[in-house]
């Protein structure tokens, strides 16, 4: 396959929600076609800080891709996870506990 064929990635995005009753993290899978897993992280990306303007969120600049290995089945943008998980962790220290420990086999982007 050509780096150019679109395929399927999921991508996770991480928002932090801002709650009165404390802080609370999202994680949300999209679905995204994409000739590249850069190609579909930029495309989630740019949906993710939408949808973290849209509700209040802070989109914490964290990204993980996975290629999918479909036959067209999948519809572009549907979020197909969100996990909502209360926590008192910072946004670094969230980040390391949970998705950064250095042993994952991933493809991912974070940015300060």
């Amino acid at each position: 396959m050509a780096a150019t064929d679109p395929s399927w990635y999921a991508v996770r995005c991480v928002f932090r929600w801002d709650a009165s009753e404390g802080p609370c993290y999202e994680e949300r899978l999209t679905l995204w076609q994409a000739g590249s897993a850069d190609g579909a992280i930029a495309r989630a990306e740019d949906e993710a800080r939408r949808y973290a303007s849209e509700n209040g969120l802070r989109y914490l600049e964290f990204a993980q891709s996975y290629h999918l290995a479909t036959d067209g089945r999948p519809g572009d943008g549907d979020e197909v996870f969100s996990l909502l998980r209360d926590s008192r962790l910072d946004r670094d220290a969230y980040l390391d506990h949970y998705f950064d420990t250095g042993q994952e086999h991933q493809t991912t982007t974070t940015e300060d």
